[in-house]
């Protein structure tokens, strides 16, 4: 399965961003309102300048607790994000979200984001390909 029919999957093809700046306090909230993992800071909605996840909020109270809050958001961001198109399959996906240990990808194409996928829409789409080939294969053997 490649990430364009992920993103078509999800219905919903807007990418949740913040301005850099906003207080992580504010990005805090936004998670927990939106019940979403991670947003991207950009400052036109187009061009990601970074990510930041509810992990990247986590560690951070963990370090230097509640002092973190008003700080900005770029200095908890992964400024270098890695990132995938819509031409890409779920297998080369997967694979580079686990070897990274993140749970957030961003779709971007010509250096514009398309759209955001998670591990979990990663895996209920390799889980739907492994579904149907097991249906053919017990198609085949059956003779239907």
């Amino acid at each position: 399965m490649l990430v364009q029919q992920i993103l078509k999957s999800k219905g919903d093809d807007v990418v949740v961003t913040v301005a850099p700046g906003t207080p992580v306090q504010k990005v805090a909230e936004l998670l927990s309102t939106r019940r979403i993992g991670a947003v991207i800071v950009s400052a036109d909605g187009k061009l990601a300048k970074g990510i930041v996840s509810e992990r990247d909020i986590v560690r951070e109270l963990g370090r230097r607790g509640a002092a973190c809050l008003g700080d900005p958001v770029e200095s908890l961001m992964t400024a270098k994000i890695v990132s995938c198109t819509r031409s890409e399959g779920t297998d080369a996906v997967l694979g580079r979200m686990t070897d990274g240990r993140f749970r957030h990808m961003p779709v971007i194409e010509d250096g514009q984001m398309v759209g955001l996928i998670s591990i979990g829409d990663v895996v209920k789409a390799r889980l739907m390909e492994l579904a149907a080939e097991k249906d053919a294969l017990e198609g085949m053997i059956k003779g239907f």
